[in-house]
């Protein structure tokens, strides 16, 4: 069996374009699916698929690693979370096929399944107004709907500094939220690398009275450093790993022995496999992973699938139910959050289907990215040249 080709579809949710493949065999009507979303990059990363079409074509898509070598060592040039993202959509689809030709899920591939079902964080539920009224309402919503995990970003459009005023509202909206969800729910506080180490520091402090499960990339994860430094300097556990595009910046995170949350994104990291391999390497430092999941439905069920074989998962990070509504048109099956664990489908593969019609009735849109220092981004309503004045 040898990979033919691949299609690729570019899909408008109004707050990320999500990029999906189609990767075809020469098997008559096998094929596998993937997805590359990256905000802000989709027609970028659809170049860099079709870039490296020479490097996967022809090849058995049962070869995983030298697949991903070709993709990537083999090219020399380092092209980070763009290029990762690129190598996820096809690894992620070769992984389809396997599973499909084989009639197994894919986590039975990779370790088997471990999980019964897995415990889920809500997140993409905040859109409204930065206040501690708006939170705590959609808060209550969320766990109303059987979560027992949320995560959230109450600093606005802040970056490096605050305002002792920005101060002080992010942390009423810290506050406003565990009062609506009550003291069993676990908060986690998204900071999205805004801050210096000293902010960081000076917020987590104050934040540690609300019992946060963790305290989420606090500073530029290109500088690892820095976040070892505010995770020895807070009592709040320290999460990242999101940003992270290779297993050797995972590796250099847990010499310091200081972040034991990690975070792995399969797009970023290229993939399932390299996801996998980032579990085990937290497993060996006595870590957990939480991977996580801000795209479209087929990076949800990539993550389902590694998740359900890592003996050391913490939670799931989940959007579905807090995307678009005509989400569910585009695929064929949706995984449930019941109770507040996510079911794990035993179908083949990945076991999701694309729905090719109904993906064209959403084009791409320009101004579909999510402006995480502009004011008003919460809203989730893509990027506006004009924001309503409430």
């Amino acid at each position: 069996m040898r990979i033919t080709g691949v299609s690729t579809y570019i899909v408008g949710n109004p707050w990320k374009n999500w990029l999906f493949t189609r990767l075809e065999t020469d098997q008559d009507g096998l094929y596998g699916i993937g997805e590359g979303t990256l905000n802000g990059f989709a027609k970028s990363a659809e170049a860099v698929i079709h870039e490296l079409t020479p490097r996967f074509v022809g090849t058995d898509p049962f070869q995983i690693e030298t697949i991903i070598q070709r993709m990537t060592r083999d090219l020399y040039s380092e092209g980070g979370q763009l290029q990762m993202n690129a190598v996820a959509a096809i690894e992620v689809a070769c992984w389809d096929i396997i599973g499909k030709v084989t009639g197994r899920p894919i986590y039975d591939l990779i370790g088997g399944r471990y999980h019964e079902s897995l415990p889920a964080y809500a997140n993409g539920w905040y859109a409204g107004p930065r206040t501690p009224e708006s939170f705590a309402e959609r808060a209550k919503e969320v766990v109303d709907a059987g979560y027992k995990a949320l995560k959230f970003d109450p600093f606005g459009a802040n970056w490096r500094t605050m305002t002792l005023p920005e101060r002080h509202l992010s942390i009423d909206i810290v506050r406003a939220v565990r009062e609506s969800v009550g003291p069993e729910v676990e908060i986690m506080i998204e900071v999205h690398s805004r801050l210096s180490v000293s902010e960081a520091v000076w917020i987590g402090e104050r934040m540690a009275e609300f019992e946060p499960t963790w305290f989420e990339e606090p500073t530029g994860h290109q500088n690892i450093a820095s976040t070892v430094e505010v995770a020895r300097k807070l009592s709040v556990p320290v999460a990242t790993g999101e940003s992270f595009s290779s297993p050797q910046q995972f590796a250099e995170l847990l010499s310091h022995d200081a972040v034991h949350i990690l975070q792995p994104e399969p797009g970023n990291m290229g993939g399932i496999w390299r996801t996998r391999q980032v579990a085990a390497m937290a497993d060996a430092h006595y870590g957990v992973v939480a991977p996580h999941n801000a795209q479209g439905p087929i990076s949800t069920a990539t993550c389902i699938q590694v998740s359900a074989a890592c003996p050391n998962l913490l939670v799931q990070e989940i959007f579905d139910e807090y995307n678009v509504e005509w989400e569910r048109e585009i695929v064929d099956f949706h995984s449930e959050v019941i109770d507040g664990c996510i079911t794990i489908p035993n179908r083949p593969g990945l076991g999701v289907e694309l729905n090719w019609k109904e993906l064209e009735k959403h084009p791409y849109e320009v101004s579909n990215f999510l402006p995480l220092f502009a004011p008003g981004w919460e809203r989730r309503e893509g990027e506006r040249p004009q924001l309503d004045p409430d």
